[in-house]
């Protein structure tokens, strides 16, 4: 049976262009600056955010606590939203291995934080408080149904971040996802922050890697936290050389990715026992809501399996679907009957 796998964007093989730079790629040891294709994918990423200089980490969730611990010392603080992936989904890192305390707002339901919500968590200046010395942002957002932050709003926090003092981190895993949406140019997504972190392996489909981008000098320090937390990988173009091919070849695809999503979103509206918004996917992300069902979450996603599909769980009755490449339409249209064949046995 055909099983049509929206788990995550994650999930996605290599394509045959991929597969044939890897084969290709010329080689060295990462450690001494030494691999020439992992210094070419470092320069590319670097030109494409619009930064002086950029570090290849093998994980996203590695590239967000290398960034943490390279701006924030020990006992300070990072203002971020209460639903986003450093917080939620990256196991505490930067508190058990930075010694960095989360102080979290709200997300709204765009992703963002508020303005004002950002101001008031910076602490005065007070033995009792910590420093705050970094803000968080994501984007595109995970659990917000994959939204992407525009450049106006984050320009906006930008300027409120450099008025107080502070350091700007954005996560942005997908944030090509959110460049392609909008349509601008991903520069405009990261003007003025101080790193930023993209992923290679998600819709940009290549199997391992993310990218730390920012000054110099903040990279040369990250460089070493990297070494670290034992991040420092010796022959790594054979894995850096399917991240050119993502940011050469796969980038305009993710229109594609989209399109699927807002058929699938779609698609579930029209089928009784889930619940999901359309209206709120913009990129390759999309939730559905199990309501008024006599299912378990457990059996939901066991009879799925059983109908050639699978999606993430993410919350009680809570589940996430994402397209990515080599999800065609004929997939989404699978999806969606299977999600409609499950829910008739609901009743």
């Amino acid at each position: 049976m055909h099983v049509v796998d929206l788990r995550s964007d994650t999930v996605t093989l290599p394509s045959p262009q991929m597969r044939e730079a890897i084969f290709r790629a010329d080689l060295g040891d990462d450690v001494f600056s030494e691999d020439s294709t992992i210094n070419k994918l470092q320069q590319i990423a670097a030109e494409r955010l619009g930064m002086e200089a950029a570090l290849f980490v093998a994980s996203g969730t590695m590239g967000n606590l290398i960034s943490v611990l390279t701006h924030c010392s020990r006992g300070e603080e990072v203002i971020l939203g209460d639903i986003s992936h450093i917080f939620l989904n990256e196991a505490g890192g930067i508190s058990a291995l930075g010694g960095v305390f989360p102080h979290t707002i709200p997300n709204q339901p765009d992703g963002t934080l508020k303005l004002e919500d950002i101001e008031n968590a910076i602490r005065e200046e007070n033995i009792h408080f910590p420093h705050t010395r970094l803000l968080c942002l994501e984007n595109t957002h995970n659990r917000c149904y994959g939204g992407a932050l525009t450049p106006e709003y984050t320009a906006s926090a930008v300027a409120l971040a450099k008025r107080r003092g502070l350091l700007i981190h954005l996560d942005g895993s997908r944030i090509f996802n959110a460049a392609v949406a909008l349509g601008v140019d991903v520069r405009e997504l990261a003007r003025g922050v101080d790193s930023v972190n993209f992923c290679l392996s998600k819709g940009l489909s290549a199997p391992v890697g993310s990218v730390i981008c920012g000054s110099k000098d903040f990279i040369a320090r990250a460089r070493r936290i990297r070494k670290m937390v034992g991040g420092g990988m010796r022959q790594a173009g054979i894995i850096a050389a399917a991240g050119i091919v993502a940011l050469e070849d796969m980038v305009e695809r993710l229109a594609e990715d989209h399109k699927n999503a807002r058929i699938l979103a779609d698609g579930i509206a029209g089928i009784s026992g889930l619940a999901t918004e359309p209206e709120r996917v913009q990129t390759n992300i999309v939730y559905t809501d199990l309501v008024d069902s006599a299912f378990t979450d457990e059996e939901f996603i066991k009879r799925l399996a059983e109908n050639g599909l699978k999606l993430s769980h993410t919350g009680p009755g809570r589940f996430r679907m994402v397209t990515h490449y080599g999800i065609v339409r004929s997939d989404i249209e699978k999806a969606i009957k299977s999600l409609g064949t499950v829910m008739q046995k609901t009743v």
